[in-house]
């Protein structure tokens, strides 16, 4: 997806999960982080959102930890939350290309990292706090949808601190039914390397849209969501050791 694109992203993203958590109250328990309740998805979304602010503003070019979580409470945290959010849009959108800061994951460059990264924070999130409220999440495009897969495969899942790991090596292929992305994961004991084709046979094959595959994939939705083709072994050890 292009940075723009991505930036249009997290800003309805970004008003829709403070809507959401109005309408919830910041006490509503969140299905989807089990534990938190909305209040806690607006201070931590917000928070990394000030952290995001900070490299794109401040140009770091080394690991930077995140502010000091807010106490704020009530209608005073919504205000923080819709402050920080306007802030990150403000700077993706004055950020010049050739930007050069600090980031974590592949990317063609620090602005597009960062615009993506922060999207799909954000479009995580805004799924948590409208949980809170019952019913199914509003929809996301499924080109979006399957982008996330992707950063969360090839990116996340790259990393050495990944925890999908397997004594006996296995295959999980991602098929996506309304954009006709596929990926397949295979998994070792060694760090999940994840190529862009569905060449071969697999142990296991995860199949539909791209929401809800980029949802399951980050433990939103329950596996049941989706068909699961082949040996559920696979399917449940990302369940289990996906979380980031």
């Amino acid at each position: 997806m292009e940075t723009a694109e991505l930036i249009t992203s997290l800003v309805e993203d970004g008003r829709s999960l403070a809507t959401a958590a109005s309408t919830a109250g910041l006490e509503a328990a969140v299905p989807t982080c089990p534990g938190w309740q909305v209040r806690d998805v607006l201070r931590h979304t917000g928070e990394v959102h000030r952290w995001a602010t900070a490299f794109l503003v401040e140009k770091h070019t080394e690991y930077h930890p995140a502010v000091s979580e807010t106490a704020l409470d009530g209608a005073e945290l919504v205000a923080w939350f819709r402050e920080g959010h306007e802030a990150l849009v403000d700077a993706l959108v004055r950020a010049p290309d050739e930007l050069r800061c600090w980031t974590f994951l592949p990317a063609p460059s620090p602005l597009s990292f960062w615009a993506r990264r922060q999207a799909h924070e954000t479009a995580i999130h805004r799924v948590d706090a409208e949980s809170a409220l019952g019913g199914a999440p509003s929809p996301l495009p499924p080109v979006f949808a399957a982008d996330g897969i992707d950063e969360l495969l090839t990116g996340f899942h790259a990393r050495p601190k990944s925890r999908v790991r397997s004594e006996v090596p296995l295959t999980l292929r991602v098929r996506t039914t309304d954009t006709e992305d596929v990926w397949t994961v295979h998994i070792t004991t060694d760090t999940p390397h994840t190529v862009r084709d569905g060449d071969g046979p697999v142990d296991c094959e995860l199949i539909g849209t791209a929401q809800q595959l980029y949802l399951t994939l980050w433990n939103r939705l329950p596996l049941s969501t989706v068909t699961i083709d082949g040996d559920q072994g696979p399917a449940l050890l990302w369940q289990e050791r996906s979380a980031v």
